[in-house]
């Protein structure tokens, strides 16, 4: 019997054949609440990953769609998928900040190339202060100091760039400015053809983790400034972000 127990770490993406469109789930993004949201427009056939209990909880009372279809079909497979599912005997699925180019192996070609996709970026000094408080409140290990972080090498694994690139090139058709989120919301509300402008869901399912609301500039040492420019130097560039 296969088995088809779900990850232990609840983040996901939106696969909507009903809309036609491929959402990239980028790490720090607000991607939770942004893609609550957008199951209230998807369709019986759309691929939907599943979520932390407290969150799916959220959806449940907003009746909108909880996780469906999040198995990736067998004519999708590679010799190499069958023998790793007869020595794990576990299915492949959509998973959680899954990049570019695994979806782009797991669905068919038109489907990659026709339908509209999209994430969002993050100032990545912000971004960086904000996963060294959430760290710190979830994770495992503690940091004692936000240098302590960042020179771990933590701050160099948040998932961004990599995710919604391939071979080093966005492959997305959009990428949003989570600082321009209104502004974000209009325009994929326009791009879907919704009859009504996306509404985020005003819950704090995780807490407010982040207790120093100071802005970045007044937290940020030079020197840590300058590591972060040098790790986060692809997503500078590309989106134009100013210290």
């Amino acid at each position: 019997m296969l088995l088809t127990s779900y990850f232990s770490i609840y983040y996901y993406m939106i696969i909507s054949h009903k809309h036609q469109f491929i959402f990239l789930k980028t790490e720090k993004t607000a991607g939770t609440s942004f893609e609550i949201a957008l199951s209230k427009y998807c369709g019986e056939q759309d691929i939907i990953t599943p979520i932390t209990p407290n969150d799916e909880l959220v959806r449940k009372e907003l009746g909108y769609r909880s996780q469906q279809n999040y198995f990736i079909p067998f004519r999708q497979y590679t010799k190499l998928d069958w023998a790793k599912l007869l020595v794990k005997q576990q299915r492949l699925r959509f998973y959680n900040h899954m990049t570019a180019e695994e979806v782009s192996n797991y669905i068919d070609l038109k489907i990659w190339n026709s339908y509209f996709k999209f994430c969002f970026e993050r100032n990545p000094w912000d971004k960086v202060i904000s996963h060294y408080h959430w760290t710190n409140h979830f994770g495992n290990k503690k940091y004692a100091t936000l240098s302590e972080f960042i020179h771990s090498g933590k701050a160099g694994k948040i998932k961004g760039f990599d995710v919604y690139a391939i071979g080093g090139i966005p492959v997305v058709n959009k990428i949003y400015k989570l600082e321009e989120l209104d502004e974000a919301l209009e325009d994929i509300s326009i791009r879907l053809k919704l009859n009504e402008k996306i509404k985020m869901p005003s819950y704090k399912a995780k807490g407010d983790v982040r207790k120093d609301k100071r802005h970045y500039s007044e937290v940020l040492s030079e020197e840590e400034k300058q590591t972060i420019n040098k790790i986060f130097a692809r997503e500078i560039a590309w989106m134009n972000y100013k210290f």
